[in-house]
């Protein structure tokens, strides 16, 4: 086995009195990818940076291989000093010490990475956005190939494209990686070892993140069992004291000295943090039909966004938007809800819904608010959840804020503290719709367990915008995603990258599948191998299969052109337009019953074979109504053609 590139042996670090760390050590091997996983605050992202030498411990050691380099990719990667794009791409290597070596790197190096990640190399660093800025430092760092590469966040900002790409590319790389992610698919992807930094102690793993709950909670059990059996031998050693022999005092002394040490020890032992207890505020039962979309079409200019999508939501269904950065996601989802105007088509909400977004920018809330004021929209410091009337203060220190921040400005707050306080303000009030735009940015592993809990017990309908593709797995039962683009589509992009990589895609065409976003990409893919030119079908949205594109009006044409012509209706003709308007019936309800059933509330977790029984049922449905109608449309007309 190789040594390892770098070691920390026993680092500490004390902040404000406290201790950060206490006694941390770690290894890092060649090519070893590890997850560092922990709660928001527990000091990861300082952590890389002594690992990165860019702070320094109070006590420990830190040992790198003389010949090895380390680059740290922070969260918000510093661009500044340079005008374009590619000056700070091409900008000369710097070494472990922050200290240019004169090495350049060729512009060349990052051709297939500007044209992958939609970068423009002569775009000015001043113009560019969070994700895009994110975009170029990841292009740097991967040029770079060091020997240790830290990504703190990498997928921050980044669409599930892109998170596929950086994914396929990381794997490909020579470096050892240390990663700090709230993406579990991407920690598992990715990592061969995890290391839980919990309350300034490093646990380490020899596995990657897949199984790392079990692990965790493994731990907390026998740490919790093993305060317990430490509380109880205080006690046993107390009722000695108060009730024991009192003769020879000099063993007594003793004895009354490892009772000091055994409570100071008690008392010394960090408890485990605290988790976020969402309570989430539900109004009164909303009609069946939340929204009921019919070819709704939108255009900004020459851009496509959507294109005669039709859709119809239940109450209680749970419904994911996919897509990449651009493609339209929130336009949709501005549409479905009523907040923007279709060009063609109609969106009609329901009876009775109470409706409540997140939206991904926070824009609620302002920097100069109270913290109070965003939960109470500025109407004095009690909240009502339910029939419960509480203090803000109360009800912010369920998502782990001090009692003492209500009063604080909100722009006194992390980034993970604005995240929950959004998440507080918008679960405070009543709805049986709830609209979440990228609910899981900057939101720990723990939390969004809470929140994806608290989301499986809402008994209102959910629309969900999100890039964690986890997190859509565990939490809706459809998705909806930009139609594949077809052969066409995509020789008219390549002449135009520019609007195709903007848009998304040329078509403007969106599709709803069944299931999680697992279960979309196995759906896409055995439609891959069927369809040449996907479509959609104007009444549900959902993918249209090759063998219901074949037009059974052709079919019959087709064959009846073997046979010799007739003026009029045979038995099975006639026997057919009779007893098809029944079938047709009969093949609707059963498309409004695999509908309900599939908008059961987590039924995706709690009854699998369920799921797919009603998924597949409704698929083969839809298919039979679509040929019956088409049947029953054709010999309307030819009795009609003979009448005349």
């Amino acid at each position: 086995m190789a040594p390892p590139l770098l070691t920390l042996d026993t680092i500490s670090l004390t902040f404000g009195g406290d201790p950060l760390f206490s006694g941390v050590s770690l290894s890092i091997s060649p090519r070893e990818r590890i997850a560092l996983v922990g709660r928001n605050g527990s000091g990861k992202s300082t952590l890389m940076k002594i690992i990165a030498n860019m702070t320094e411990a109070d006590g420990g050691r830190r040992y790198v291989d003389p010949g090895a380099t380390v680059l740290y990719l922070p969260q918000e990667p510093d661009l500044s000093g340079f005008k374009k794009v590619i000056d700070y791409l091409t900008a000369p290597r710097l070494n472990n010490s922050g200290e240019e070596t004169g090495e350049e790197i060729p512009a060349y190096a990052y051709a297939s990475y500007l044209e992958t990640l939609n970068i423009q190399e002569d775009q000015d660093i001043a113009g560019l956005s969070g994700g895009e800025a994110r975009r170029v430092a990841i292009m740097r760092a991967l040029v770079e190939n060091p020997d240790i590469l830290l990504l703190d966040e990498p997928t921050n900002h980044l669409d599930i494209a892109a998170i596929e790409w950086l994914e396929n590319t990381l794997r490909s790389l020579q470096s050892a990686l240390v990663l700090i992610s709230h993406d579990r698919q991407f920690l598992s992807n990715l990592t061969n070892k995890t290391v839980w930094l919990d309350r300034g102690i490093a646990h380490s793993r020899n596995a990657g993140f897949e199984g790392f709950e079990d692990w965790r909670d493994k731990i907390l059990t026998e740490e919790e069992a093993e305060h317990h059996k430490l509380g109880r031998k205080i006690v046993a050693e107390e009722h000695w004291v108060r009730y024991g022999v009192t003769a020879r005092r000099k063993r007594n002394v003793r004895r009354m000295g490892e009772l000091q040490q055994l409570r100071q020890k008690f008392s010394s032992t960090r408890k485990a943090p605290q988790n976020v207890s969402f309570s989430l505020a539900q109004s009164g039962k909303s009609g069946k039909t939340i929204i009921e979309a019919k070819s709704v079409s939108k255009s900004y200019g020459s851009l496509n966004i959507v294109d005669d999508f039709s859709l119809r939501i239940t109450r209680g269904e749970r419904i994911g938007l996919v897509g990449e950065n651009g493609a339209g996601k929130t336009t949709l989802l501005q549409l479905l809800i009523g907040e923007l105007t279709p060009d063609t088509g109609t969106v009609k909400v329901g009876e009775s819904v109470n409706l409540v977004s997140l939206d991904q920018r926070r824009a609620t809330l302002t920097p100069g608010m109270r913290v109070a004021d965003a939960i109470t929209d500025g109407r004095g410091d009690f909240v009502t959840i339910g029939d419960t009337k509480r203090h803000v203060a109360s009800y912010l220190k369920d998502f782990l804020f001090a009692p003492e921040q209500w009063r604080s400005p909100v722009e006194a707050l992390s980034g993970g503290e604005r995240g929950r306080l959004a998440l507080a303000a918008a679960l405070a009030k009543p709805s049986n719709l709830l609209v979440l735009d990228e609910p899981t940015n900057d939101l720990d592993i723990e939390t969004l367990d809470l929140l994806q809990d608290i989301l499986s017990t809402y008994e209102g309908t959910l629309l969900l915008v999100s890039h964690d593709r986890s997190f859509l797995d565990r939490t809706v039962t459809s998705v909806i995603a930009k139609a594949p683009q077809s052969p066409t589509d995509k020789s008219k992009g390549d002449k135009n990258k520019g609007d195709r990589n903007k848009t998304g895609a040329l078509t403007g065409k969106w599709l709803t599948y069944a299931g999680g976003y697992s279960d979309m990409l196995v759906q896409q893919k055995e439609a891959q191998t069927n369809i040449q030119d996907p479509t959609q079908n104007s009444v549900s949205g959902k993918l249209v299969p090759d063998k219901e594109k074949q037009s059974p009006t052709k079919a019959t044409k087709n064959q009846g052109a073997k046979s010799s012509p007739s003026n009029k209706l045979s038995y099975k003709e006639k026997f057919a337009l009779e007893t098809l308007p029944k079938t047709i019936a009969t093949l609707e309800q059963t498309i409004i019953t695999c509908k309900e059933t599939l908008a059961i509330p987590n039924l995706f977790q709690t009854d699998h074979k369920k799921f797919n029984d009603a998924a597949t049922t409704l698929e083969k449905a839809e298919a039979d109504l679509f040929e019956a109608e088409e049947q029953w449309l054709e010999l309307e007309m030819k009795k009609e053609d003979l009448g005349s």
